[in-house]
């Protein structure tokens, strides 16, 4: 319940998220990059704030992968797409409904002069936009539910490291080519090396942050066996290679 209520949440709060696009450079402190990548000018790490939270998420497939197997990762994956497309739904619904008077410029002051708009620039994100995230989410568990059974298979229990961390940056990479691919290459007409070079620059980041939450997946693994035992945890995870 633990891992799938912070699976189904992660998922959900990056969806919600993912609309504001920030400077990782800015954050630092530095220049943005402007590279020309693809034969692309002007490139830098402009990421969107979705990609804080998807390296957890691949982290926590592999943890439930490691005790419950496909099925168990199938399961939340299907019950967290639901739950997203049942938000977008209330977020569609909220925003067909009429704002009071007062409320439209009750920011105004703050330099948000007209809140419905506002309100619904942020949560009224375009179906392609919504439809690429979704098949990415759903395509990237399985590529990376299979390759960390192909790679455990092929080491047992041994190398935690290399079937986690292996497996999510390779799910990483289709994650970050297919929701650009179909929400912007598709859904708005970018050209191909637009898509290639940003797709690049959002897999470097996912890249890095794969390899530094490394240590936080032996964290939870540690935590988990210790919460259920040696006896029962290696159990599970025999029955989770079945």
């Amino acid at each position: 319940m633990v891992l799938s209520s912070f699976f189904v949440a992660n998922a959900l709060i990056a969806e919600c998220i993912g609309v504001k696009i920030f400077s990782l450079e800015k954050t630092l402190g530095l220049n943005p990059l402007n590279a020309t990548i693809f034969n692309e000018p002007g490139i830098s790490f402009a990421l969107t704030c979705g990609v804080l939270l998807w390296p957890l998420e691949f982290i926590m497939t592999d943890i439930i992968n490691e005790y419950f197997g496909p099925k168990g990762v199938r399961r939340v994956s299907y019950i967290a797409v639901s739950l997203i497309l049942y938000a977008f739904f209330m977020f569609y619904l909220a925003m067909q409904l009429s704002p009071a008077d007062f409320w439209i410029g009750v920011n105004a002051d703050k330099g948000v002069p007209n809140m419905p708009l506002a309100f619904n620039s942020i949560f009224g994100q375009g179906m392609w936009i919504i439809f690429g995230s979704l098949t990415a989410f759903l395509v990237s568990q399985i590529v990376d539910v299979t390759i960390f059974h192909w790679i455990k298979s092929k080491t047992g229990h041994n190398k935690m490291w290399l079937r986690a961390t292996g497996s999510t940056l390779i799910s990483q990479l289709v994650d970050s080519f297919i929701v650009l691919f179909i929400a912007f290459y598709i859904g708005q007409g970018w050209s191909m090396n637009l898509v290639l070079a940003i797709c690049l620059f959002n897999y470097t980041y996912k890249f890095f942050a794969a390899i530094v939450l490394t240590p936080v997946m032996y964290l939870v693994h540690h935590l988990i066996d210790s919460y259920l035992g040696a006896e029962l945890a290696l159990e599970m995870k025999q029955d989770a290679m079945k």
